[in-house]
């Protein structure tokens, strides 16, 4: 099998800084995670926020800590060091080449959607979001890897899209870009969630917006080799 991961992101409009932060890592015992976290408000701040709880989860994977125990200590250090006055949202994503899964643990409002032996479903809602509340648990999600198993992650700038302009995003719209996409490589998928988005908005994102598309895909036969590519634009 061949993971393919496709990334598309954008500020929310007129800011500078993006509040959504992510990264990719490979884990210490085969396979990758995807760390997404949406720090509270926007602007510089939010984007303080979200590095602070990315940078401490990917730490922690580094270090062999378990997904669900990872929330867990990410959401005690924000606890701790903000005094439970901001929270930020939480998802990472694991293809976990050991247990062969994969696992989404979140908390929050990221919104998640999963193909799995050709059905596109939406998972249910998050648990509360970390850094606030005391006491904290995430949910967690696992799955067998096999071939068409698909996950979309989207941070509330999309499923919160058009709401301003009374034309608002739903799953069922989400749900229809994705099987209208099927077989498309990851980053096309990401591509045109993101700009769907953005057109309700009317091209001014009223939020920052993120979204990371995974799927397993046959490989082709010959050298294993892998690949990763960066577009990104700056002034």
């Amino acid at each position: 099998m061949e993971l393919d991961l496709g990334i598309a992101k954008i500020n929310k409009y007129a800011v500078g800084e993006s509040g959504d932060s992510i990264e990719i890592m490979e884990r210490p015992r085969g396979g990758i995670s995807i760390v997404m976290a949406d720090g509270q408000g926007s602007g510089p701040n939010a984007r303080r926020i979200s590095r602070l709880v990315v940078g401490k989860a990917v730490a922690l994977i580094g270090e062999g800590t378990r997904d669900g125990a990872v929330a867990r200590a990410v959401h005690d250090y924000l606890y701790a060091v903000r005094g439970g006055k901001v929270s930020a949202t939480l998802a990472i994503l694991s293809v976990d080449l050991d247990t062969r899964t994969l696992v989404v643990s979140r908390n929050g409002n990221n919104a998640v959607f999963i193909r799995q032996q050709g059905t596109t479903f939406p998972l249910p809602g998050g648990m509360d979001s970390i850094g606030v509340h005391r006491r904290m648990r995430p949910r967690i999600d696992e799955f067998p890897l096999e071939e068409g198993l698909l996950a979309v992650v989207v941070t509330d700038g999309i499923v919160h899209a058009g709401r301003r302009r009374g034309n608002p995003n739903s799953e069922e719209k989400i749900l229809e870009t994705i099987s209208k996409y099927e077989g498309e490589r990851s980053q096309v998928l990401a591509d045109e969630l993101l700009y769907e988005a953005m057109l309700l908005d009317q091209n001014r994102p009223c939020d920052d917006m993120t979204v990371t598309v995974l799927q397993l895909r046959p490989h082709r036969e010959g050298e294993l080799i892998r690949r990763m590519g960066v577009s990104f634009p700056f002034r």
